[in-house]
């Protein structure tokens, strides 16, 4: 069995730079934004046939075709930059042609359509032995020899995948709170995420599929229009988001992805900050290679030295000194969770 690799963390920690760095390696299978496609529904439990496995990951996902639908997509939605066949205003994007196979290949109709003639014929089995029967294929069609899935807002999946995957490694991916925090602010799926919590906050509620109508109706319209199929989009781009608030969200985010990890092996996982890869990246992707199982080749860790910009640590910096001293406030927890106080 291949091994198999999670990079797990809040989000906006890099980790879109470090899947592209993953990818260059000639030995390893990146797996951008995999899960954050195919969604939980792919890790159920019980068997299912491969036709039923490939409708899992080739239906659109409904939060990101309402996030097109609305013109407020996310950058790392590949496919709408170069659109190919699919469409939200026609087909739907396939959940797996959005964000992974546009990271692995310039034509990802041709890979879909593909892939989809192998798997739709695969037999009766668990979800897990058709994710690694699909990992072995692409690792083979792409000459891979080790699988990293990496994908935003994961830390609160670390208990599915271990369930899912028990062999599998962690990278715990982090960035300097305030600077996160701060990307996330600006970001448009994470303020999606944050006025989606204030909902069901004022709903009290823990998750979406709790919501009545009588909770949408006691919303404030600019938050119960959000719940549509299509919404206007200076709802979320527009509307007035305190930072330090986003600084809360690291905190808590960080602090849910240490506390799962700590239930994971010690040597099925590691940690990886953005600073230090930007401070040292031959260090950490030597290390990481390792971690990982490939040999950190000498010319793929100079490739990625100059690929990273150094100067992209410290925005928060910039922010008034008042709000960078509540932004900062907020992100102690965080920043302890990560220090081991």
């Amino acid at each position: 069995m291949r091994q198999l690799t999670f990079v797990v963390g809040t989000g906006r920690t890099g980790s879109t730079a470090l899947s592209g760095l993953l990818h260059a390696h000639p030995d390893v299978l990146s797996l951008n934004e995999y899960l954050a496609s195919v969604g939980s529904a792919a890790l159920a439990d019980g068997s299912l046939d491969g036709r039923a496995f490939w409708q899992l990951l080739a239906a659109p996902n409904p939060t990101f075709e309402t996030m097109i639908r609305s013109g407020y997509p996310m950058p790392e939605f590949l496919y709408t930059r170069r659109p190919g066949r699919f469409a939200t205003a026609t087909t739907g994007i396939p959940a797996l042609s959005l964000m992974v196979l546009p990271h692995l290949t310039d034509d990802p109709d041709a890979l879909f359509d593909a892939l989809a003639a192998q798997v739709t014929g695969w037999p009766a089995r668990t979800a897990t032995q058709h994710h690694h029967a699909l990992f072995d294929a692409l690792c083979a069609r792409f000459a891979r020899s080790a699988v990293v899935e990496r994908s935003g807002y994961s830390g609160h999946r670390i208990p599915r995948l271990r369930a899912a995957f028990p062999q599998a490694r962690f990278v715990h991916l982090s960035r300097n709170g305030p600077d996160c925090a701060l990307s996330m602010s600006r970001h448009p799926g994470y303020r999606l995420i944050f006025l989606q919590r204030e909902i069901l906050a004022r709903a009290g509620v823990a998750h979406p599929a709790e919501l009545t109508p009588d909770h949408v109706r006691s919303l404030p319209p600019e938050l119960s229009a959000l719940l549509a199929d299509r919404f206007d989009a200076a709802l979320v781009r527009d509307r007035a988001l305190p930072t330090p608030a986003f600084g809360a969200l690291w905190s808590e985010l960080v602090a849910e992805a240490a506390g799962l990890l700590c239930e994971v092996p010690a040597a099925l996982r590691t940690t990886l900050t953005y600073e230090d890869l930007l401070d040292d990246p031959r260090r950490e992707l030597t290390r990481l290679a390792a971690f990982v199982g490939v040999d950190a080749r000498p010319g793929w860790l100079e490739a990625a030295a100059r690929t990273l910009d150094p100067g992209r640590a410290g925005a928060s910096s910039g922010l008034p000194a008042a709000e960078l001293s509540a932004l900062r406030a907020q992100c102690v927890r965080g920043e302890r969770v990560l220090a081991g106080g």
